[in-house]
C-alpha cells in the first residue's frame, strides 16, 4: 500500500473518531433521546460539543480535497516521496486539528489547518511534475 493511501486510511479512522467524539458530547448535552430525535430544537450545546461539531463539519468539507489529491496522484502515477510526505503531513495535522479546535488552542489550530490544506495543494501541483 502507497502512504498516500495509508494517510487516506488514517484520515477515514480519525474521521470516525471525531463522529463518535462529537456524537457522545452531543448526546451528553441533549440526552439520547434529543439525539436520536428529528434535532429540530436542541437546546444550546457546551462550549466542547459546539466546537467539535465545527471540527467535524471542517474535516467533513476538507476531506473531499485530499480524497482527490491522493486520487489525482494515483491515477496519474505522480506518486513519489513528494506527495507521501504531504500525504502524511495531512494525516498527522489532521490527528492534531482536532484536539487543537475541541481544546480552543488559538491561533495554533489555524496554523495546523494551514499546514494540513497547503500540503494537500503540493500534492495537486506536484501531479503535474
Amino acid at each position: 500500500m502507497t502512504p498516500e493511501l495509508i494517510a487516506l486510511a488514517i484520515v477515514a479512522l480519525e474521521h470516525v473518531v471525531l463522529v463518535f467524539w462529537s456524537q457522545m458530547l452531543l448526546t451528553r448535552d441533549v440526552g439520547p433521546e434529543g439525539n436520536a430525535g428529528p434535532r429540530d430544537d436542541l437546546p444550546d450545546f457546551s462550549q466542547q460539543t459546539g466546537r467539535l461539531r465545527r471540527a467535524l463539519a471542517n474535516h467533513t468539507e476538507n476531506f473531499p480535497f485530499f480524497i482527490g489529491a491522493v486520487a489525482v496522484v494515483l491515477l496519474s502515477d505522480s506518486a513519489n516521496g513528494v506527495t507521501a510526505t504531504c500525504a502524511l503531513i495531512y494525516a498527522a495535522a489532521r490527528a492534531v486539528y482536532i484536539p487543537a479546535y475541541a481544546f480552543g488552542w488559538t491561533p495554533w489550530r489555524s496554523v495546523i489547518f494551514m499546514c494540513g490544506f497547503l500540503a494537500t495543494c503540493v500534492m495537486y501541483v506536484a501531479a503535474f511534475f
